[in-house]
């Protein structure tokens, strides 16, 4: 090597994380010692030499995890976030949080942000557009990443990703509005090119096909105000569709909200099932039918891949998929 190596070179060489080799060199407890002594052979191996006096200048900032969200205001992403940033801290890991709101030049804003104040990694519910703005600076700074909840770059190996199973989901809804007679089933929300999009559609489209039965698709931005207007829209253009998968819970809340305006029933005249559970969806009336991902265990168990990741250099697998299950409500089940 014609240079001075460093952390870099180490994390290289011992098959470790950047992140992982800082924590050695701060003699933190989190590392396991086996691990502890790899890369310490490594920096022996490469003759690498700790600048003690330079790292003082970065330790304010070691223990930081920046956490990146699409849409806080959507219920599902802040209990992800509020059940992840407890799982961190109860580990020693402050959360630095952000929210894009879906802007892609934000996201890309605070990525760097994060970066230059010296994150040890970086969980992402990432926003569509302008990738490599936000995913080629992560890559240049080499620390760990995750995306999660959506995929919007394809190099897993790289930024793995993990979500709930939304095929399992989709298709656990039809078959139970399938099982209740309905015939006539359509999909309302979510907007069109979006890979989130098409997981969550996938499963009601599969089934559908596999019932010889027509798919009606309604494409829209994911929020309780498209659902509301979505009622009346159903009503008047499509008066024989008996049964709604929604995108997610906040259209299918605004669903609810939109047939009670217009008097048409929920459930013994129009099945409605929504995406997520969240806490709203056992507090209405009717309560709603969701499909359960689960979303503070899931958060909980980022926190655990990433500190693995972190404290063992043990990376999680290129894709990670969690259980979905049906909860059956009033909205599907009165009569």
């Amino acid at each position: 090597m014609d240079r001075r190596p460093t952390i870099v070179d180490v994390a290289r060489q011992a098959g470790v994380s950047k992140s992982t080799v800082s924590l050695v060199l701060q003699n933190s407890a989190l590392v396991k010692e086996e691990t502890r002594q790899q890369v310490r052979q490594a920096m022996a191996d490469i003759g690498y030499v700790y600048n003690r006096a330079a790292a003082t200048l970065r330790s304010a900032n070691a223990g930081l995890i920046g956490l990146v969200i699409n849409d806080l205001r959507n219920p599902f992403f802040t209990e992800f976030a509020t059940s992840l940033q407890m799982a961190l801290s109860a580990a020693g890991y402050a959360t630095v949080l952000a929210n894009t709101d879906e802007d892609p030049d934000l996201q890309a804003q605070v990525v760097s942000a994060m970066l230059e104040h010296g994150v040890s990694a970086l969980i992402i519910a990432p926003t569509y557009g302008q990738e490599d703005a936000t995913f080629g600076a992560i890559s240049r700074a080499g620390i760990p990443a995750l995306q999660v909840l959506r995929k919007v770059v394809p190099e897993v190996d790289r930024f793995p990703f993990a979500a709930p199973d939304y095929l399992a989901g989709g298709r656990l809804a039809a078959r139970h509005l399938l099982d209740l007679g309905a015939r006539r089933i359509a999909f309302l929300g979510g907007l069109e090119g979006r890979e989130v999009t098409y997981q969550r559609m996938s499963g009601y489209l599969a089934v559908l096909a596999a019932a010889g039965l027509p798919p009606l698709v309604l494409p829209g931005r994911p929020g309780r105000a498209f659902g509301r207007e979505a009622a009346r829209l159903l009503a008047r253009s499509h008066p024989d569709v008996d049964a709604v998968i929604c995108f997610n819970d906040l259209v299918a809340l605004g669903l609810l909200s939109g047939c009670a305006e217009i008097g048409r029933r929920v459930g013994p005249d129009l099945k409605i099932v929504g995406f997520d559970d969240i806490q709203d969806c056992a507090q209405v009336f009717p309560g709603l039918t969701s499909v359960r991902c689960d979303i503070a265990c899931f958060g909980q168990r980022m926190a655990e891949t990433m500190l693995r990741w972190l404290r063992d250099g043990c990376a999680p697998p290129p894709e990670t998929l969690t259980p979905v299950e049906l909860i059956a409500r009033g909205s599907t089940l009165s009569r």
